[in-house]
């Protein structure tokens, strides 16, 4: 799972689409290159709580993209979880289906947009 790492990444995703699905908001645009493999970045801010919580929201949000990414993401593009106040007591299998749903939602509105459709 390659990672986003540098801020300007971050603001790139966040002037993409944006889909919130339960606890979880995601932010997806295309990267740079079409073939380039997908990558994921995940943020919390302070409103999810303190540091323990915050933290705790990121690892079930990238045990979340584990699973799903490698099924449901695509080549050339870069995905942002965002954390919101209840990911880190939602139940896991609520937390999937909202990545899930987020995903699909967030793929068919960056197809619209640039007018494609795979």
């Amino acid at each position: 799972m390659d990672r986003l790492k540098k801020r300007a990444d971050f603001l790139r995703a966040a002037r993409g689409v944006r889909r919130v699905e339960g606890a979880v908001t995601l932010e997806i645009c295309k990267s740079g290159t079409p073939d380039a493999p997908w990558r994921v970045g995940f943020t919390a801010s302070r409103k999810v709580g303190n540091a323990v919580a915050r933290n705790r929201a990121k690892r079930r949000l990238r045990a979340a993209a584990s699973q799903l990414l490698p099924l449901l993401g695509r080549k050339g593009h870069d995905y942002v979880l965002v954390a919101r106040a209840s990911t880190g007591t939602r139940a896991f299998d609520a937390l999937l289906a909202d990545v899930t749903a987020a995903l699909k939602s967030a793929h068919k509105g960056l197809d619209r947009i640039t007018g494609e459709g795979t």
